[in-house]
């Protein structure tokens, strides 16, 4: 059956249906094989995956980035961190990755955070004789960090799937979050330093004092959104509602780039990316629910403990593998929700910290955004520079493998994810 499964979803994504409708149709085959064609359980099943009430949080955060693109938001962040380094050698590539630090506290999503600093900073990079190829490929690496640095789209999925507390989850990403951008700004340094690229105009402290004030509502919207939920003063859903209210009012009356003859368009926008993610939700609970019925599950649990010979620290280290080669062929979402209800119970036999293992999971599967032939975020990079995906994909390599390296210190060291939600004590 897990066979079956997997050679009918990659069949059919192959072939360019859309994932959402891939996983409805590999459902179908399980039920042939099963002997029990129901298309009411189906319907149920996605009705039931899509009816969630903190699943209400990955719409209005979609909208809050799309409007923060609109309204000027993501300009200043981009500008404020370029008055910041900018004198730096190399220092846009810098730019790009504290940038992409500061969207992420706001966007939630590696798609928006790649688009808004990327189509700012990639002119302006090839205009200073930056190589095209790598400057493009630390911009979609550090996009990923966007699902990573609260507020997170993914961890608000697996808080849904596992029950897990989806504030926890946020804090526990911060640090992992910042230790990829490190780990990407440490690989641009040596970068730099062999291609000797120039070194822009130091600021000077009233220039930087001007960047500061233009970007301060840009700023503070992390610290809005992150603090309300840590001090309990509103959910991860009120949050993102939050999020959404402040953009448009900063976009709006502060900055005045957002006009109203822009919404219908963002909505528009936000409206068909929150159906692709929801619809892919329902799909993915309804094969979640048909591989359970499968025993799917124990299968997998076998096999994991015959690999490991039962050592924990084994057991994750193939969890990882897995991921990995999942992330390869399968999409951040749909990869999250059929794994995660089958590789948690796993986890958690094994006395792992659902937190510690979400934020894991998350992390391992941003790095599947990037990695080819189905790297999400690789491929909106692809379109921004309008590079082939070979070329951009032989420039990444050296950013994934950062990554990938970041991935095991917080998989061996997982203080690293669950300092801060102990801390907070939330």
């Amino acid at each position: 059956m897990l066979a079956t499964f997997l050679v009918g979803l990659f069949s059919f994504v192959f072939l360019n249906i859309p994932i959402a409708f891939s996983l409805i149709l590999v459902t179908l085959v399980l039920m042939y094989f099963m002997g029990n064609i129901s298309p009411l359980i189906i319907a149920q099943s996605v009705m039931r995956g899509i009816d969630n009430f903190p699943l209400l949080a990955i719409p209005f955060f979609i909208l809050a980035g799309d409007l923060m693109n609109v309204g000027g938001i993501s300009k200043r962040i981009v500008e404020f961190s370029r008055t910041i380094l900018g004198h730096v050698q190399g220092g846009l590539g810098y730019v790009a990755v504290v940038a992409s630090m500061i969207f992420a506290g706001v966007s939630g999503s590696a798609a928006a955070d790649t688009s808004a600093i990327g189509s700012i900073l990639l002119p302006i990079m090839a205009e200073e004789g930056y190589d095209k190829p790598k400057s493009t490929a630390l911009i979609t690496s550090a996009g990923c960090i966007g699902p990573i640095i609260p507020p997170s789209i993914p961890m608000i999925l697996f808080g849904v799937i596992g029950g897990v507390s989806i504030v926890k989850l946020f804090l526990g990403g911060i640090i992992p979050g910042i230790l990829i951008g490190c780990g990407l700004m440490i690989g641009w340094y040596f970068h730099s330093r062999k291609h000797n690229y120039p070194r822009g105009k130091r600021a000077s402290l009233v220039s930087v004092w001007r960047a500061t004030r233009k970007a301060f509502w840009a700023l503070i919207l992390p610290i809005i959104i992150l603090g309300g939920i840590i001090f309990g003063i509103y959910t991860p859903t009120e949050a993102a509602v939050v999020a959404v209210v402040y953009a448009f009012v900063v976009g709006l009356f502060i900055y005045k780039e957002l006009r109203l003859g822009d919404l219908p368009q963002v909505l528009v926008q936000s409206s068909k990316s929150t159906a692709i993610v929801l619809m892919v939700c329902g799909a993915a609970m309804a094969a979640a629910y048909l591989l359970t019925i499968a025993q799917i599950p124990p299968l997998l649990t076998a096999t994991i403990l015959r690999l490991s010979g039962g050592q924990p620290w084994l057991v994750i280290f193939w969890i990882n593998i897995l991921l990995l080669l999942v992330g390869c062929v399968m999409d951040l979402t749909p990869a999250l929700l059929i794994l995660a209800p089958i590789l948690l119970p796993i986890a958690v036999k094994f006395g792992f910290d659902p937190v510690y293992f979400g934020v894991m999971m998350c992390v391992n599967l941003c790095i599947g955004l990037i990695t080819p032939p189905v790297g999400t975020v690789l491929y909106i990079g692809c379109g921004l520079s309008k590079l082939p995906m070979g070329t951009l994909s032989r420039a990444i390599v050296l950013n994934i493998s950062i990554m990938i390296a970041v991935l095991f210190l917080i998989t061996y060291v997982p203080w690293t994810i669950t300092f801060i939600p102990r801390m907070v004590g939330r």
